[in-house]
């Protein structure tokens, strides 16, 4: 299976609905709900080549709840994760994370 689909069902056993990876913007998003996309890479080299390639992805978790407890669980969840920020826009409360799968 895919890295990228895999990522999807574990975000899926979190959040149990409203998971969009780089979702159009003709797309109404439910909330709350999870956005991810895909933004980069790290690579692990050993004898001048690669060996790993880590996809990077740059998520956003919305809601409408200022305590939503989401970050404490995705946290221990993954092994590569790191917490960014938190900024509100429009009434809703966006949380970032890098997420490396």
């Amino acid at each position: 299976m895919d890295r990228r689909l895999e990522l999807h069902d574990e975000l899926l056993s979190i959040f149990k609905k409203n998971v969009y990876y780089q979702p159009p913007e003709s797309i109404k998003l439910s909330y709350p709900c999870f956005l991810y996309e895909l933004s980069g890479g790290r690579k692990e080299q050993a004898n001048n080549s690669m060996y790993i390639f880590t996809r990077q992805y740059e998520c956003t978790y919305i809601t409408r709840d200022p305590d939503h407890g989401y970050i404490e669980i995705l946290l221990s969840h993954f092994k590569h994760i790191s917490y960014n920020r938190r900024y509100v826009a429009d009434n809703l409360y966006h949380d970032t994370f890098t997420i490396y799968y």
